[in-house]
């Protein structure tokens, strides 16, 4: 049995802020993390973005330098006793502590009955595979118009690949960008090459040589050399669950970031969260949230009592165009455009009852810090009052 002071079970970009968080505070106390992958801590946005333009693979990297952390990759924690304080591996190895953290992200939602030919994409092992395929293959069908699916999608198309897509939805990010917009992402991937199969299911995924073969819900035949989804991810609140913490669409943290037990801390893609600027419960699965809440986990873990008040922001690259966004972005709310040029470059705003609850910021740049103090002051606006109101 191992004692640690500080046990961190995940080994993603939460749990490396987290480790960084507590050497801000306590350069000392022992720290083990124990990580199911078996790649030390790593960047997650470049596997969709910049490894497909260029950057080595080397840089995604995360410093580790200087820390003095025990890292047990390919271990995963399958039982956690909070009276005891004490977790278990899948191996056997048992590890007492006196804060825990529990960073364990979330696992990508899959088709329970389909090919295991298709990669699931969320690690580094996951782009490794399909950077792999593109080397060999020209042919390449993505399930999901979302967030990864339309990044990996251009990604693919950058880099020469024929490229077709197939989702349920009548265009690309329709959950999150107003119809015009959609309307012009659809035609803007076509442009780029890509065939969207809008509206439509996925019926069966089988292999025929080196091909796979997708049918769809309308019966079509799509052939490819590799098959990528993105289909959302679930929670990883099993292990929570089972140590009887509080769990609802993730795990249940306070202001400081503390589960139902004081001694065990939650951050990332799996803390659910309450968020003073939207006044409702969150869950966010992005970059600037796994960074700015692992920290802040790790430093109230040392000693510190910071609340989390941190409105989180996400990016995407999207062939030559990109957006940075903050808050709630729901293509069901009232929205107010406000495009110096269409399409190219502006400010999308996202309103309920008034109230700016989201900004996207669309080829629009350093402009994150405006649009969080415009959603904070939760002032009533129209559309009069929002047009030039951001711009850079």
């Amino acid at each position: 049995m191992k004692h640690h002071k500080y046990l961190i079970v995940g080994g993603g970009m939460a749990a490396d802020s987290a480790v960084h968080g507590i050497r801000k505070i306590d350069q000392n106390g022992a720290i083990a993390m124990i990580c199911e992958e078996r790649h030390p801590p790593y960047d997650r946005p470049p596997l969709t973005k910049a490894l497909w333009k260029g950057s080595p693979y080397e840089s995604i990297w995360r410093n580790e330098h200087g820390l003095n952390v025990a890292i047990h990759l390919g271990k995963k924690i399958v039982a956690l006793d909070a009276k005891k304080k004490m977790a278990t591996d899948d191996v056997g190895n048992t590890y007492t502590y006196e804060k825990l953290l529990l960073a364990t992200g979330g696992r990508p939602r899959r088709f329970p009955d389909f090919n295991s030919n298709i990669i699931y994409f969320r690690t580094a092992d996951d782009y490794r595979k399909l950077r792999e395929l593109s080397e060999r293959g020209l042919d390449f069908i993505v399930i999901g118009g979302g967030f990864i699916g339309s990044e990996t999608a251009a990604a693919l198309a950058m880099n020469n690949k024929r490229v077709t897509m197939v989702f349920p939805e009548n265009g690309l990010g329709s959950r999150v960008y107003p119809a015009p917009l959609v309307e012009f992402l659809n035609s803007y991937y076509r442009e780029k090459g890509i065939t969207l199969h809008t509206t439509e299911t996925v019926k069966s995924v089988r292999t025929e040589g080196n091909k796979t073969i997708v049918t769809t819900g309308n019966g079509t035949e799509l052939s490819g050399d590799g098959i990528v989804a993105g289909l959302g991810i679930q929670p990883n609140i099993e292990l929570a669950a089972e140590a009887g913490l509080k769990v609802d669409n993730g795990v249940v943290v306070d202001a400081l970031l503390r589960t139902s037990d004081q001694d065990i801390y939650a951050a990332g893609d799996v803390a659910n969260f309450y968020n003073a600027f939207l006044d409702k419960p969150m869950r966010v699965e992005h970059e600037d949230n796994a960074n700015t809440m692992g920290e802040m986990a790790g430093r109230n873990m040392a000693g510190e009592s910071n609340a989390y008040l941190h409105l989180p922001f996400f990016y995407s690259d999207l062939f030559d165009l990109g957006y940075e966004a903050v808050g709630e972005l729901d293509s069901s709310l009232d929205v107010v455009e406000d495009w110096k040029e269409p399409f190219r470059k502006g400010v999308i705003y996202y309103l309920r009852e008034g109230r700016v609850r989201g900004v996207l910021l669309w080829n629009t740049w350093g402009q994150v810090a405006a649009a969080t103090e415009l959603i904070a002051e939760k002032a009533v606006h129209t559309s009069d009052t929002l047009m030039g109101r951001i711009s850079d």
